[in-house]
């Protein structure tokens, strides 16, 4: 069976920690697939606040998420705290991508438990279509300021 590949950047922009909660664990008493995806979700938020943006408000436009990859890579359980490590990249005209990155510390050393990417689609909600990338906020969350 063919198996996803994300190829993730070597930088990474933005940097947050987010505690697993008891009602994180599914019926395997680990943190189940549809969790880590809602721990995406908090983490590109923090992270499209951090430049000042949401996902209704981005540029004056919206953000719809087109698709997503995980790779999963080991077990996360309760008490432990996840740091996710989030950067954009891959602009085109109407999207990019959002890559993810998620270790937790183990006797102080990073283990990687997941790695992902969502495709981010900017969309005008008014028109109900989709729209370009205002040029200020490419620059701005790809670094070139």
């Amino acid at each position: 069976m063919t198996r996803i590949k994300i190829e993730l950047p070597e930088k990474f922009s933005f940097e947050t920690i987010i505690p697993i909660r008891i009602t994180d664990l599914n019926y395997g008493n680990h943190v189940g697939n549809d969790t880590i995806l809602s721990i995406l979700h908090e983490a590109r938020v923090q992270y499209l606040q951090y430049f000042g943006y949401g996902e209704l408000d981005f540029g004056g436009l919206g953000l719809i998420m087109s698709d997503v990859a995980i790779e999963f890579k080991t077990e996360i359980f309760y008490g432990e705290r996840i740091i996710l490590s989030v950067t954009a990249g891959e602009f085109s005209r109407f999207a990019f991508e959002v890559y993810y990155k998620l270790e937790k510390e183990n006797n102080a050393k990073k283990i990687l438990v997941a790695i992902a990417k969502t495709g981010m689609v900017c969309y005008d909600y008014s028109a109900k279509k989709i729209a370009a990338i205002p040029g200020n906020v490419r620059n701005k969350l790809s670094g070139e300021f």
